[in-house]
């Protein structure tokens, strides 16, 4: 089997979601848009029932999730320590005999443990994030083209280059070394971001808009959809969404049902900072 190209990002990758631990299970409620847009569309699209595979998956907040509306589910990280979390979370919400195809630490590029044709639909919400070499981003996809049943459903999640331009703009210090603005126009060309700080998010590759539907295609899917899952949430800041909710409980729930329609809305989809494609197996 063909080897990832890049051994050195990986341990940066690895070294930063072993520190993250419990506070990437709590991101997506800190950050609760992207997940709530998100199960929308998953459950629009999911098969009634079936084996769901949940690939880099982090401690599975989807998975868990999935599992609890009665889905089966395999869960795969490249991080030993989020897996072990993930398995502790099912234990904690009684849903291990749900993960019938079990917890294995696994390269996203190399699912050797997964057999062909085994899911019904499968979930990519985080390993292409963090390719940077375009062989790597293909064996990805080509695993998960393997592993996923003809016609299976997939999910493949992807950051988008605009609004981490936009981001770099608005918050420089922030995101170290795009503070300057020739770093910025480099990024911009290559997508490549490695933050000039410990500690921080790194190793990473946001994707050009129109890229993504010919890489999935080329690579066997037929699309489907592609959503913003933020969409125009990205830019609202705290004193927005607090402006919303203090308008009461009615209303907040209006804004949440809005930006569920607006991810459909290609015309915002570049300021998403998540972008989520929905395909099938060709």
């Amino acid at each position: 089997m063909e080897q990832p190209a890049d051994q050195g990002n990986k341990e940066r990758v690895l070294a930063y979601y072993t520190g993250f631990g419990e506070r990437e299970w709590s991101r997506l409620d800190r950050e609760p848009l992207e997940f709530t847009v998100n199960m929308h569309y998953l459950k629009q699209y999911l098969p009634a029932a079936g084996h769901v595979l949940d690939n880099g998956a982090g401690p599975g907040k989807y998975a868990m999730a999935l599992a609890a509306e009665g889905y089966e589910l395999t869960l795969t990280d490249l991080t030993p320590a989020l897996v072990e979390l993930a398995e502790a979370k099912a234990e904690e919400l009684k849903l291990t005999e749900r993960f019938t195809g079990g917890f294995h630490v696994c390269n996203a590029c190399e699912l050797a443990p997964l057999a062909d044709n085994s899911y019904d639909a499968a979930l990519l919400m985080g390993p292409l994030y963090h390719l940077q070499h375009a062989e790597d981003r293909a064996m990805a996809v080509r695993e998960l083209h393997r592993v996923v049943k003809p016609e299976g459903i997939v999910f493949v999640a992807f950051r988008s280059r605009v609004n981490q331009v936009m981001n770099a703009l608005l918050n420089p210090e922030h995101w170290k070394p795009l503070h300057r603005l020739d770093a910025i126009e480099a990024f911009a060309a290559d997508g490549i971001f490695d933050h000039a700080d410990e500690g921080r998010y790194t190793g990473a590759y946001f994707y050009e808009l129109e890229a993504i539907r010919p890489f999935m295609e080329a690579h066997g899917f037929e699309t489907l959809e592609l959503i913003g899952s933020t969409n125009m949430g990205a830019i609202l800041g705290a004193d927005h969404w607090r402006y919303w909710s203090e308008q009461g409980e009615e209303t907040y729930q209006q804004l949440v049902q809005l930006l569920i329609r607006m991810a459909r809305e290609s015309s915002v989809l570049g300021m998403s900072s998540h972008l989520l494609y929905i395909g099938r197996r060709v």
